[in-house]
C-alpha cells in the first residue's frame, strides 16, 4: 500500500514550503510526490489537473492519498464530492493533515447501500461552502477598499519602480532629449515605470519618445457567470486563462458574475471564445447562455 502526497500553489510566486512543514510532520512513509506545476489555478477541476490525474492513475486498492489541507485539492463542494466518489471507487483512502477536515474520515460509507454517510456530505459541504464564502467575501472587500481609495485619491497597485529622490533626474533628462528607451536601460527599470514618472510631459512629445504604440491598458468588465463557465471548460491561451483565474466573483442572487481586468485585446479574444454560445459552429442553443454572452459582448463593444 503505498503513500501518494499531492501539492498545489495557484500562483509561481507561490511556494510549497507550509504544505512541506505539515506532510514532514505528519511522518508519511515512502512518500511518492505528485506535484502540480507552478500557477495550476484552484478553479480548474481537480479531475482535469495533470498531475492528480497521474496519482490516480498509480493509484491502487488499499492507498492512500496524502494532502495537507483540503483547499490544495479542491474548492466548491461539488470538487469535493466528485473526487471522493472516484476515490471511493478505486478504493483509495483520503488523509488531510491540516484545517478542519483533518479530523473527519471523508471516506465513511453507508455499510448497507455504501454511499457517503449524509452526516460526512453534510459537514464537507457545510465547511467547502463556508470557505468559499469567506475568499468570495475577501474579494469584495478588496474591490471595495481598492474603490474607496480611489475616491480618495490613491492609486492602487505596485510602488513605483523609481526612488523618488531618481524622479527628478529622470524627468531633467527627459527634458533634455533622453528617450524613454535610454532611460529605462540606465535606472534599470521598464518603460512603463519612466512613463509613469514623466506621464504630465508626454502629450507634447509622444512622436518623438515612443519607440511604438503605447500599450493598451487593463479594462475591468462583468462577465456574466454562464459565460465564465464555458470559458473555464475551454481550451484558453495562457493570458486568456490567467485572465478568468484573476477574476473577482460577484454573487448576484442566484447567479454570479465575474469581474474580469484584461486588455481590450484579451476581452475581445474572451468573446471570441464563447461564440459557440450564440449557435455559431452548429452548437445547441441555451437562450440563457446566448443572452449572457451577448451580455458579454455589449460591454465589449464599448472598448471599441
Amino acid at each position: 500500500m503505498a503513500n501518494l502526497v499531492y501539492k498545489r500553489v495557484s500562483t509561481d510566486q507561490q511556494s510549497t514550503a507550509r504544505q512541506n512543514l505539515v506532510l514532514d510532520e505528519a511522518g508519511i512513509e515512502d512518500p511518492v510526490v505528485f506535484e502540480e506545476d507552478p500557477g495550476t489555478s484552484s478553479r480548474l477541476h481537480p479531475l482535469q489537473r495533470p498531475k492528480f490525474r497521474a496519482l490516480l492513475d498509480y493509484a491502487r486498492p488499499g492507498d492512500t492519498v496524502h494532502i495537507s489541507e483540503m483547499f490544495r485539492l479542491v474548492r466548491g463542494t461539488g470538487h469535493i464530492l466528485d473526487v471522493l466518489d472516484v476515490l471511493h471507487r478505486e478504493q483509495v483512502a483520503l488523509r488531510i493533515h491540516d484545517g478542519a477536515f483533518s479530523t473527519m474520515d471523508l471516506t465513511a460509507r453507508h455499510p448497507r447501500t455504501g454511499e457517503l454517510l449524509s452526516t460526512v456530505k453534510f459537514m464537507v459541504q457545510t465547511l467547502a461552502a463556508a470557505g468559499e464564502l469567506q475568499r468570495d467575501l475577501q474579494r469584495e472587500l478588496t474591490y471595495d477598499g481598492l474603490r474607496a481609495a480611489e475616491a480618495k485619491g490613491s492609486k492602487g497597485g505596485r510602488r513605483p519602480a523609481i526612488a523618488a529622490g531618481a524622479t527628478d533626474v529622470v524627468r531633467t533628462a527627459y527634458l533634455e532629449g533622453r528617450s524613454i528607451a535610454a532611460l529605462a536601460r540606465d535606472h534599470g527599470v521598464s518603460r512603463g515605470a519612466i512613463r509613469t514618472a514623466v506621464a504630465d510631459l508626454l502629450p507634447d512629445r509622444t512622436a518623438a519618445d515612443e519607440d511604438g504604440p503605447a500599450p493598451e491598458l487593463p479594462v475591468t468588465l462583468d462577465m456574466p457567470g454562464k459565460v465564465a463557465d464555458f470559458l473555464r471548460a475551454t481550451e484558453l491561451e495562457p493570458t486568456e486563462r490567467a485572465a478568468l483565474d484573476q477574476g473577482v466573483t460577484v454573487r448576484r442572487g442566484q447567479g454570479y458574475t465575474l469581474r474580469v481586468s484584461a486588455t481590450p485585446v484579451v476581452h475581445r479574444q474572451l468573446l471570441d471564445r464563447c461564440q459557440p454560445l450564440d449557435g455559431a459552429q452548429g452548437a445547441p442553443v441555451v437562450p440563457a447562455q446566448r443572452k449572457a454572452r451577448r451580455e458579454y459582448e455589449n460591454r465589449v463593444r464599448t472598448l471599441v
